[in-house]
């Protein structure tokens, strides 16, 4: 078993590296685009673990546009949750 960015390198294939799911488990809510946008990338660094990542991910993507205002609703917070559950719970 091998640990090499990020990833778990075994002969049972590849995982997520434990101290990264740690970190996505820690995660508070979003206060600004920029902690969007970090959590955007660290998540999408994973996506290949995350089915549907790119219809998870929408509403907080859609936050991040210039020409949208910062408003953390309802749809943002069912959207975080749910990329940091299927994070922690992938394979």
């Amino acid at each position: 078993e091998v640990s090499f960015l990020g990833h778990v390198i075994s002969s049972g294939g590849i995982a997520v590296d434990p101290a990264k799911v740690e970190a996505v488990q820690e995660w508070g809510t979003p206060g600004s685009v920029t902690e969007i946008r970090s959590f955007l990338g660290l998540t999408g660094y994973y996506r290949r673990f995350i089915e549907g990542f790119s219809k998870l991910a929408l509403p907080l993507t859609q936050l991040t546009r210039k020409s949208q205002a910062f408003v953390w609703d309802d749809m943002c917070e069912k959207s975080f949750q749910e990329l940091k559950r299927r994070l922690t719970s992938a394979p």
